[in-house]
């Protein structure tokens, strides 16, 4: 009996091929050689499973990091061809950073492609060839606007210069950088202080076996990790970032939706984001340069469910900040998994050398920062009166655990008197 294969399917190959090996007639990878002298030698970075790329891929995984699953429902439904190739005529980035040496050093860059931001310009023959290369960094520039800012002007705390700051209404003139992770694992491995086939068999398992190549092709250096990427926020002419004769003003801020977006007061992120925002927009009407990085790690990289979960069993149990970790890492079995070393890398593709002010309290963004070579001259920690009354738990507890602050130090009988608002007379407590 025949089938008719369903018209959908049609484009993939008869033989489904579920992971590859070295020597296959499958595998049959254009050299990538990270950290090479040049983007012509390193080569570039292909993961597409179609027909005329699969031999040709050099690296696991996919492009859009958690969006590629949105692409494979597209295919599925009938919204995108299979065999789309974008067209990236005008796309180009509208500011040419210039190399830096950590382009070329294996050591420096390992949790980003720092040519992905113009494949056209470096292998453009291989996308005329038909291989299926792509960016993982754009560059733009656009105009933002922030309530906080608009604020700031009002008050008379931001000038209205015209170059950065365009007008009363709080239109902020700024570039923007979006990059994609794109990991080389033995580098990564070496951040880590693990060996490379320990942090491999992690990866496989955990991401319930999705990535079988990344045990059966060791060969295979480079993965395109599922998860969310970066945003570069500039301030003032993208070309101070990496003099090292200007003053720098950085906010390195890890996402948290409910704060950032929808201005819940049990932390501290929105107010610390939009003091660095304000901050680097100073320092960059000052003739220096102001830069804001926001990091897609949602809850500590715990997710917003975890984070919810928290929430619950702290108003439930008793909101008081010496109980502020161990809530998290009952629920999560650790406090944090954002691994801030691999923070450092847009730092390094940026050019930045030192910073001269630091918009963070945080004592593993410091030292991530500190151990990558790059000195930290002022740590300047959120003001007090931009604390939430309800978010004191936090950020005591943070103090406590040795964030940095210029104010008074916590002691852990301190803590014990900080209590968070409960739900009485609104929701469930129990004890």
């Amino acid at each position: 009996m025949t089938t008719t294969q369903h018209p959908s399917t049609e484009h993939y190959s008869n033989r489904i091929v579920l992971t590859t090996y070295p020597c296959q007639s499958v595998a049959n990878p254009i050299p990538l050689t990270w950290g090479a002298a040049s983007p012509t030698e390193r080569g570039p970075v292909i993961v597409s499973r179609s027909k005329n790329t699969l031999s040709k891929r050099n690296a696991i995984g996919a492009h859009g990091g958690s969006y590629a699953i949105y692409t494979a429902l597209a295919i599925a439904s009938g919204d995108l061809e299979p065999d789309f190739r974008p067209n990236f005529l005008n796309t180009q980035p509208t500011f040419n950073f210039t190399p830096q040496p950590a382009w070329f050093d294996k050591t420096k860059i390992v949790s980003l492609d720092p040519f992905g931001h113009d494949i056209v310009k470096h292998y453009k023959h291989y996308l005329e060839s038909g291989i299926d290369a792509r960016p993982t960094i754009a560059i733009t520039r656009a105009t933002m606007r922030v309530s906080e800012v608009t604020e700031a002007i009002k008050t008379g705390r931001l000038p209205i210069d015209g170059s950065i700051v365009l007008n009363p209404h709080g239109d902020v003139r700024v570039t923007k950088v979006a990059a994609e992770p794109v990991w080389y694992l033995p580098g990564v491995a070496s951040r880590f202080g693990v060996e490379e086939g320990v942090l491999r068999r992690a990866l496989f398992e955990h991401s319930g076996g999705s990535y079988p190549e990344l045990i059966t092709r060791p060969d295979i250096k480079v993965f395109l990790p599922p998860i969310g990427g970066l945003t570069v926020y500039i301030f003032g002419p993208p070309e101070r970032v990496s003099d090292p004769n200007i003053r720098l003003a950085l906010r390195v801020h890890d996402e948290c939706n409910g704060s950032d977006v929808f201005q819940s007061d049990i932390c501290t992120c929105r107010p610390y984001l939009t003091f660095g925002i304000e901050e680097a927009v100073k320092e960059a009407q000052n003739g220096g340069s102001g830069v804001v990085i926001y990091f897609r790690k949602e809850g500590r990289a715990l997710g917003e469910v975890v984070k919810y979960l928290v929430y619950n069993s702290r108003k439930r149990g008793g909101d008081t900040a010496d109980k502020y970790f161990q809530r998290t890492e009952n629920i999560a079995g650790t406090k944090d998994m954002r691994f801030q070393a691999l923070m450092p890398d847009i730092l390094h593709w940026l050019g930045i050398t030192k910073i001269d002010r630091m918009l963070s309290m945080s004592n593993m963004k410091h030292d991530a920062i500190v151990e990558q070579g790059i000195p930290i001259y002022e740590r300047v920690p959120i003001p007090d009166e931009m604390i939430p009354e309800d978010s004191r738990v936090e950020i005591d507890a943070k103090i406590h655990s040795g964030y940095f602050t210029t104010g008074k130090q916590i002691t852990e009988d301190d803590l014990k008197q900080v209590k968070g608002r409960g739900w009485e007379s609104w929701e469930d407590v129990t004890h």
